[in-house]
């Protein structure tokens, strides 16, 4: 047995078995695993994952990628056989598009970021920053649900699903995977869905505000309550005797239990009024807010140290999202809305020591293009080609460049990582081989890498 709560819900489970039923065999491989141990492929060097997406398309050659080059040929003519340009009137030509913000070396390490991330930029120390990055498709919708669920064509599992799935939950009382977004992104729920995963590995969507998740007050007393679910427990376990193989049956028994778990943990975990007047300001937060990326990130934190296995938080806020194809400048409120909060929770998990065991990932879908159809644009289009991101923490080489672009940051020159190697690297993290973390479904064994992906072992400590 580990330490984990396990308040009333263990009780009903045993009573359910008792009764004949194999309440949701999730549920018992989920038991198993947490009290006999670990059920990773490996010893893993992360425990949880928050997941930072910046939803839009951020410019890599504004932001993380430096390119002088860029600079000095600013209002070249180039070819380029671009999807995003191909046969669109007005772009028979292109040229290149200097950037926009100033980049500086930091850190002991003197990886160079630009002015757009002053807060970042100082913990470029933990960070292992990728360069190389490049994915499957230049439309919002599929490059979203690419770097989700690996497929770029039709709905799979998120990334958050297979990792609990392949792990748990570390509390009964809490999903294993939440998500927090203001409004959905591209590819909407998707993002966060199980597919044909088990149901109970989909995200559960947390929205900022006063009631961050939907009906959680009970309206009767929690004695009734549980009296009421101990009734229907007996019931649906009886109706799931006879119809065992019914996935949809077993995942709402699963979800009547974590509801009323939820009830109990949920009001507690968004109470910020128990943080310090100095974690709320490192944050960029007021007392009572309960809006903003600030508030996202806090809660995040707040979450994984409540056993949340995997929690993602999507940029999508009031300023809009990082598509800037009408202006550059937009990309300036959205950082400032994001960096000193990311700051600030990389160095809240590195001083309690849950960056030891947590991996923080950072990344946006695709980057922008170094150019345009006239060079005094003010926007950049949508660019598969080449983008950055990042990590920290568990088991991250700290204060690393991993991988290059050419001079003007157009294409992967070194060490390219696509979609797929991502996972595959973040699966190692969690403990997975990317190729044995597998699901039967329709007649073959599915996985978040499909029949691609290679582990980025440069990146890793």
């Amino acid at each position: 047995m580990n330490s984990l709560n396990y308040p009333i819900h263990r009780r009903a489970l045993v009573r359910s078995f008792a009764g004949g039923s194999m309440l949701f065999p999730g549920i018992l491989k989920q038991v198993m695993s947490e009290d006999l141990g670990q059920t990773s492929h490996f010893p893993a060097k992360a425990k949880r994952v928050i997941f930072l997406f910046m939803t839009g398309g951020v410019s890599h050659v504004d932001t993380l990628d430096p390119k002088p080059a860029l600079t000095r040929d600013h209002g070249k003519e180039i070819k380029a056989d671009h999807p995003e340009i191909k046969d669109r009137p007005g772009y028979e030509k292109i040229y290149l598009k200097k950037p926009q913000w100033e980049f500086s070396k930091h850190g002991q390490c003197g990886t160079e970021v630009s002015t757009l991330f002053p807060c970042v930029a100082k913990c470029v120390d933990d960070i292992a920053l990728i360069r190389s990055m490049h994915t499957g498709h230049s439309n919002h919708y599929n490059a979203t649900l690419g770097m989700h669920t690996g497929s770029f064509a039709q709905s799979r599992p998120s990334i958050g699903s297979w990792i609990t799935y392949g792990l748990g939950s570390e509390n009964r009382n809490l999903p294993g995977f939440v998500v927090i977004a203001p409004k959905q992104t591209y590819a909407g729920t998707q993002v966060y869905s199980s597919d044909f995963l088990p149901g109970a590995n989909q995200g559960t969507l947390v929205v900022p505000g006063s009631e961050p998740i939907s009906n959680i007050s009970p309206r009767v007393s929690m004695d009734k309550q549980r009296k009421e679910l101990d009734l229907l427990d007996n019931l649906n376990a009886k109706h799931l005797k006879e119809r065992s193989d019914d996935g949809n049956l077993v995942t709402r028994l699963r979800t009547f239990e974590t509801a009323f778990g939820m009830q109990m943990a949920v009001p507690e975990v968004f109470d910020l009024s128990q943080e310090s007047d100095a974690t709320l300001e490192s944050y960029g937060l007021q007392r009572g807010q309960t809006t903003g990326f600030g508030w996202q990130c806090l809660s995040a934190r707040r979450l994984i140290e409540k056993g949340v296995r995997f929690v993602e938080l999507i940029d999508t806020g009031s300023s809009g999202n990082w598509d800037a194809h009408g202006d550059m400048m937009t990309h300036e409120p959205l950082a400032k809305n994001v960096d000193q909060p990311i700051a600030a929770l990389l160095k809240d998990l590195k001083q309690r020591g849950l960056l030891e065991d947590t991996l923080v990932v950072w990344t946006t879908e695709f980057g922008r293009t170094p150019f345009n159809n006239t060079a005094d644009a003010k926007g950049r289009e949508h660019h598969p080609w080449a983008f950055s991101s990042w990590l920290a923490g568990a088991g991250v080489k700290p204060g690393i460049v991993y991988g290059s672009t050419d001079e003007h940051g157009l294409r992967v020159a070194e060490n390219g990582v696509d979609v797929h190697d991502f996972h595959a690297t973040i699966l190692h993290l969690m403990g997975f081989d990317h190729e044995r973390l597998t699901f039967r479904h329709s007649g073959r064994d599915y996985r978040l890498t499909d029949v691609h992906g290679k582990l980025v072992s440069g990146v890793l400590a």
